[in-house]
């Protein structure tokens, strides 16, 4: 992969991203950067990011990069106001890693945390989805997050989404879900459930 541009690299992103604002998510759709190309940065499945084949093992750093993560199309990148450079993301770039559970006038609410510390209200801005596991027949659930960006729910949580599953009469067969904010989230047809992680 070909490094950032002429601006510097890894380092001139890091200081760009910290400038941009004091804490959260940076306002990445007001900045129009150069594109720099792609670094040689990638997250794992597992959602370890590495930097030139060596983990990042700094949680704050870590946390920063995502803070500047954006998908556009299929391709990962981190903008900066002064950069925009393509990374590497085996299957999306974070993971759901806890879950709570609340009811509201619409029933149950699931709210998740990410690997990165975000949390996330399940429900019509950021719903779940069950994409087939190639190879089993089982499923492997994910979580929108925001800028189309995913997590997928660890193996412990997806058990606790199957937990939390009912039932629900859909155009006249049976359907297999959850339920959030008001919405209903199919897993399956309850006639061809395989729970599989």
């Amino acid at each position: 992969m070909a490094k950032t541009g002429q601006t510097g690299g890894l380092d001139v992103l890091i200081d760009a991203a910290r400038r941009a604002a004091d804490k959260g998510l940076r306002p990445v759709e007001t900045w129009n950067p150069p594109d720099c190309g792609d670094i040689d940065m990638r997250i794992a499945v597992d959602g370890t990011w590495y930097y030139q084949r060596t983990p990042i093992g700094r949680p704050a750093l870590v946390k920063l990069f995502a803070s500047v993560l954006v998908r556009e199309g299929e391709r990962y990148c981190l903008v900066t106001p002064v950069e925009k450079c393509g990374i590497t993301v085996d299957d999306v770039p974070f993971l759901a890693v806890e879950m709570e559970i609340s009811t509201d006038a619409n029933g149950q609410v699931l709210r998740f945390r990410t690997n990165v510390d975000d949390w996330v209200i399940c429900g019509r801005d950021n719903p779940l989805r069950f994409d087939p596991q190639e190879g089993t027949g089982g499923l492997k659930p994910y979580l929108f997050v925001r800028r189309g960006l995913w997590a997928r729910a660890t193996r412990a949580l997806f058990h606790d989404l199957v937990a939390l599953g009912e039932e629900r009469d859909m155009n006249g067969r049976t359907m297999f879900g959850i339920a959030s904010g008001g919405e209903f989230f199919v897993m399956a047809a309850a006639d061809e459930l395989r729970i599989e992680t």
